[in-house]
């Protein structure tokens, strides 16, 4: 059995209404109320994304995966990997080596014990994980196949930086990968997931974490504040990322966006 992860003490408060009525992008205290925002749900930040995205949280990680088009020679970085589950997708793709990197040592004390199922352990052994800053990445130049970060770009200070830290990290031919939250364009569906995120997943998904950071507050805040999917295609050419190519998912909810390194 694996052990429990290390007791760290609680965080404080990340976000409050008054933070909310801005946009939170701009907060000069981004990073550190993501970080603090992170620690306060780890615990359940798996059970909240099962529930919350009604299963279809795992099924946009495997198309994500699937748009990298793994090699068996391929090393991947998956950026604000949280608790793991994209950094073992691309392991179970049969990458031969993943590093997940994340901001928060609460999502990366679960991300390395969670339970791992026994036939999918040989599959796992390429996996390590370590904690960093996806604006200033500890790597050389040209270390990795591919990078991807889900979920999280909208999450760093400056998504810019971070993609041209990913470009710099990427070998030539390499892939970028980024998942990430979009605005649905059938009518219905917009305005159906409009009443969920803004009403119905912020008060349930608070109750499940016992969470008083106001992290899910902040989600779908950060959502509707961030970049569309268009402007999420204009920012990785403006990193000169190549042939981007966009796919949204489930009516548009999420968006998956690949570019390669020339």
């Amino acid at each position: 059995m694996n052990a429990p992860p290390p007791h760290h003490p609680p965080p404080a408060q990340a976000w409050t209404d008054a933070d909310l009525a801005h946009n939170p992008h701009e907060d000069a205290h981004k990073p550190e109320k993501v970080r603090a925002m992170f620690a306060s749900i780890a615990h359940a930040y798996d059970l909240n994304n099962r529930l919350h995205s009604f299963g279809r949280d795992q099924s946009w990680r495997r198309a994500a995966v699937r748009m990298a088009a793994v090699k068996p020679t391929d090393t991947v970085l998956d950026v604000a990997c949280g608790t793991g589950d994209l950094t073992r997708a691309f392991a179970d793709a049969g990458a031969a080596s993943v590093t997940g990197l994340d901001f928060t040592p609460q999502m990366l004390d679960i991300a390395r014990t969670k339970r791992l199922h026994p036939k999918a352990d040989a599959a796992r052994t390429n996996i390590s994980y370590q904690q960093g800053d996806a604006t200033a990445l500890d790597f050389p130049d040209d270390s990795f196949d591919i990078v991807s970060i889900a979920f999280g770009l909208r999450n760093v200070s400056d998504p810019a930086r971070a993609l041209a830290e990913f470009r710099r990290v990427l070998k030539p031919g390499g892939r970028v990968v980024v998942l990430e939250f979009s605005d649905p364009r059938p009518a219905p569906v917009a305005w159906l997931n409009n009443i969920y995120c803004r009403h119905i997943m912020p008060f349930t998904a608070t109750l499940i974490a016992r969470d008083k950071s106001g992290a899910y507050k902040y989600l779908p805040r950060s959502i509707e504040t961030f970049l569309t999917r268009e402007q999420l295609a204009a920012a990785l050419r403006a990193a000169n990322f190549s042939d981007v190519r966009t796919k949204p998912l489930t009516f548009g909810v999420c968006v998956c966006c690949v570019g390669t390194v020339q």
